[in-house]
């Protein structure tokens, strides 16, 4: 710790930008333009679905919700990066920092539940095709969709209060941006039991969440080892976008838990951003790519809007 004056709550944070204050403007435009894609594909993928009355389907309401997960997670990372980088200052109340924390986090777990949700869309379609209409109701959608946001902001609000319970000794945050694990670090007494709650999350969101994926795949490999090739084609043209999107987001996961059991002053100030930033960046613009181009009705749909703004 920098200073062991114990502070309860520091009126202010003070984020670690290090190198990017040297070509900060160049960052700026960066920012800027990654933040607008985002929000671009993001909503354009979520009105075409609403819009289409064809698109009024599970998946399509799963991946419409994928998209509006990406904008609220971007809503808290992006704004508060390019005021920061703006300024010579770098910093953020501390309450700021807290709903920053909780809206990062609960960002971070929304992904992995509604992607565990669509794996078990994709097994129910495949293993079960016949009775996918009754199982897969509307209500039955909507239920798990707001079981998943649930989950995941039940699980962050009690992180934050273990959290905002501490005192810190220090105010200095060592990422562009404030998560739990970099508050905690600052804390003056024991940490056992945020220590303890944080194994539980990673437990409870990395490795149970996956693992139902993981289930629901074995048994749709089950089914198209024993169905024809045509079946096996449509099968993978429709599982190859939710496989990339989950592939993805458990690399950038993984760099982020990496980074959180070494001591980042350890590590190259770039390759740390890099590790740091790649889970809040990447699917937010992946995931509307790789739904809206590889999916063929999301793409028609596409098409046909556009093409009737331009000939309005």
């Amino acid at each position: 710790m920098q200073n062991s004056t114990t502070v309860s709550h520091p009126l202010v944070m003070t984020l670690t930008f290090g190198e990017m204050t040297s070509i900060k403007y160049l960052y700026c435009v960066f920012v800027l333009v990654g933040y607008v894609l985002i929000n671009l594909a993001n909503s354009t993928v979520i009105a075409v679905i609403h819009l289409c009355e064809t698109l009024q389907k599970p998946m399509y309401i799963f991946i419409s919700t994928l998209c509006f997960n990406g904008l609220y997670g971007s809503f808290a990372f992006y704004p508060s990066l390019f005021i920061n980088l703006l300024y010579k200052a770098q910093t953020i109340s501390y309450v700021g920092c807290i709903l920053q924390v909780f809206t990062i986090h609960t960002y971070g777990a929304n992904e992995m539940t509604i992607l565990t949700v669509m794996g078990f869309d994709r097994y129910v379609s495949i293993c079960n095709p016949l009775r996918y209409n009754t199982i897969m109701s509307m209500n039955t959608v909507y239920k798990l969709i707001a079981g998943a946001w649930l989950y995941s902001f039940f699980l962050t609000i009690i992180h934050i209060i273990l959290t905002i319970r501490l005192p810190l000794c220090d105010s200095v945050i060592l990422k562009i941006y404030c998560d739990n694990w970099s508050v905690v670090r600052l804390s003056c007494v024991d940490t056992t039991v945020n220590n303890i709650y944080g194994i539980f999350i990673i437990v409870a969101i990395m490795v149970i969440m996956p693992l139902l994926v993981f289930i629901s795949y074995v048994e749709i490999l089950r089914v198209c080892a024993r169905s024809s090739k045509d079946f096996r084609s449509k099968a993978l043209q429709t599982c190859a976008p939710h496989l990339i999107s989950i592939t993805n987001y458990l690399v950038d996961v993984l760099f982020e838990l990496t980074l959180y059991r070494l001591t980042p002053t350890n590590l190259p100030y770039t390759l740390r951003v890099f590790m740091s930033v790649n889970f809040l960046v990447v699917p937010p613009i992946l995931n509307p790519l790789v739904y809206g181009f590889k999916i063929r009705e999301i793409r028609i749909k596409m098409a046909k809007l556009l093409l009737r703004k331009l000939c309005q």
